[in-house]
């Protein structure tokens, strides 16, 4: 039995899902989004909650049964909250500016980079930090991690972009010969 997978997916107020067959769409302040999940789950949505169990108890059902429920739950999290992650720009010189939907980084290269945020992705600059918000948790952690990528930080000065959470581990340096 999915620990998971038997929890029902409580709907806020705010937002509305559609279910038909195994397609569901959600709807919410911060977004729409719809997935067509695999067909070996039943979902069902009794008054404010969704409802998710397997067809039958094949393997391949018992796995979906879980995956299927956290998706509905990110899906009606992020159209009524949204998801966020935060980005930190380290480095002298390194900055990064955001004009409609495209990010201009400069980290130290001959050129600056220009990223095209896809739809759905709103990004801003607080500071020096980057934040990347949508409703899809999916886009916002690729997106984010597309933007780490440009310059991932490295351990001897703790140059580049990280996460706001992530914790970079450190090296001692070279030290000169002793005589």
């Amino acid at each position: 039995m999915s620990r998971i997978g038997k929890n029902p997916v409580v709907i806020p107020d705010k937002v509305t899902v559609k279910i038909k067959d195994t397609h569901v769409m959600v709807n919410g302040p911060v977004g729409q989004l719809e997935f067509t999940f695999a067909k070996n789950v039943s979902i069902e949505q009794k008054d404010k909650t969704i409802v998710i169990t397997p067809q039958d108890d094949s393997l391949q059902s018992r796995a979906q049964w879980g995956t299927t429920r956290a998706l509905i739950n990110n899906m009606v999290v992020g159209c009524s909250v949204g998801f966020s992650k935060v980005l930190e720009i380290n480095g002298v010189g390194y900055k990064a500016a955001v004009a409609g939907n495209k990010v201009t980084l400069n980290l130290g290269y001959s050129h600056p980079i220009d990223f095209d945020v896809p739809k759905g992705i709103v990004a801003k600059m607080v500071g020096k930090d980057l934040h990347v918000t949508g409703a899809d948790k999916e886009l916002v952690g690729l997106v984010a991690a597309k933007i780490r990528s440009f310059r991932p930080p490295e351990p001897y000065k703790g140059k580049g972009i990280k996460y706001n959470s992530e914790h970079i581990i450190r090296k001692a340096g070279k030290t000169g010969a002793k005589a």
